[in-house]
């Protein structure tokens, strides 16, 4: 019966490792993690989304305040706009003002251009007929004089003639000088109306600048903050797809400890009624090493005594073969480590005499049939970096 039963497992084992590359080469597996490596992996990667969006967060706080930083600040330039407008409306009014004088002073230099082209014309035609009279005239007029009255009469005529070209002609050089004035002021005003163009066309360009600036940054801000508000949203969902992925496999944990407890209560096959290969043996040491290779003698035993416990457990395979190979139980399996590992026999002496006394029955765990790294609420065997439910 036993060497049937043996040879059964020789070919269950034999087909099981025809379906694995004879070489136990460097190609991996293709299957998945097993559920305390998936949750392991998931909590940490909850962790590290949890700290992307706390520094998200921090960044988007930062962003605001600087947002708001020129926000006050453009509210600054608003009011300095305000007080340039102001300006700028002073500077306008200025200019107009500049513009009506000049008009008038324009108009008052035709004026006095027209006053002293005719005095000029005036004087001319005066200066002619004196000069056609000729000044003997004035003498002769004045030896004519029949009496001393007449001849007093005659001089005061004459002088004040002659008081009134000068007088004229004094009104001729002031008018003259007026003129020379005014357009003295004209070129003067006409400068000052060119220096507030220029002031104001500064003040302008001034203002739009600073205004252009904080608007160009605010908008820049604005697009990184939609940018990390968006990326924020992106964890938050990604966050999300994690803690129900974490969710499942806490309910696959649950189904563990489920089928754990009905194994321990279901039908249990004596040790003595299984064989064990040197195959099984090589297999067995081989994944204590990829599961427990760094941990103490009893870490060591305890991972053996769960593959034994699957092995005798209805709820399991019944070959040691089965129970390694099995989809998604052992993660050196999964990842391919244990193929490099069984190709090269990287299994230590400690892990062949763990596999030795576990497949003689010898258990430090009682009937449990899973182990994992420790998780908050995971309640049994503690041994090593393990614990064994």
């Amino acid at each position: 019966m036993k060497k049937s039963k043996s040879l059964v497992v020789v070919l269950i084992l034999a087909l099981i490792l025809g379906a694995v590359p004879s070489s136990f080469g460097v190609q991996k597996v293709l299957a998945e993690k097993s559920t305390r490596e998936q949750i392991k992996d998931k909590q940490k990667e909850k962790e590290q989304i949890k700290d992307k969006i706390d520094d998200q967060k921090e960044d988007i706080k930062d962003l605001k305040g600087d947002k708001r930083d020129l926000q006050d600040e453009m509210a600054e330039a608003n009011e300095r706009m305000l007080d340039a407008v102001a300006n700028l409306v002073d500077i306008e009014n200025q200019i107009k003002v500049k513009n009506q004088e000049i008009e008038d002073n324009l108009a008052a230099l035709d004026a006095a251009i027209a006053r002293e082209e005719k005095q000029k014309e005036d004087m001319e035609i005066r200066v002619r007929k004196m000069y056609e009279r000729n000044s003997a005239d004035y003498v002769t007029s004045l030896m004519s004089a029949g009496s001393l009255g007449k001849l007093l009469n005659l001089a005061t005529w004459f002088e004040r003639v002659e008081t009134y070209d000068k007088d004229r002609l004094s009104d001729f050089e002031r008018q003259h000088a007026t003129i020379e004035q005014l357009e003295a002021d004209l070129e003067q005003q006409k400068a000052d109306l060119d220096d507030l163009h220029a002031q104001a066309e500064a003040e302008r360009a001034r203002v739009a600048g600073v205004l252009n600036t904080l608007v160009t940054k605010i908008d820049d801000y604005s697009d990184q903050i939609s940018d990390a508000e968006k990326k924020a949203l992106e964890y938050e969902a990604e966050l999300k797809k994690n803690e129900e992925d974490l969710k499942a496999l806490q309910k696959k944990l649950e189904e563990e400890l489920r089928i754990s407890r009905e194994a321990a209560q279901g039908k249990w096959r004596s040790i003595s009624d299984v064989t064990f290969t040197e195959a099984d043996r090589k297999l067995l040491a081989n994944i204590i090493y990829c599961e427990a290779g760094g941990e103490p003698y009893e870490g060591k035993l305890a991972v053996g005594a769960v593959v034994i416990n699957r092995v005798l457990s209805s709820k399991f395979p019944d070959t040691v073969a089965g129970v390694i190979y099995a989809k998604s139980q052992f993660s050196p399996v999964a990842s391919g480590r244990f193929e490099l590992a069984l190709a090269t026999d990287k299994a230590t002496s400690a892990c062949y005499q763990a596999a030795d006394e576990a497949m003689l029955g010898v258990t430090n765990v009682g009937v449990c049939v899973y182990f994992r790294t420790p998780i908050p609420g995971l309640v049994g065997i503690n041994i090593g970096g393990h614990v064994f439910y």
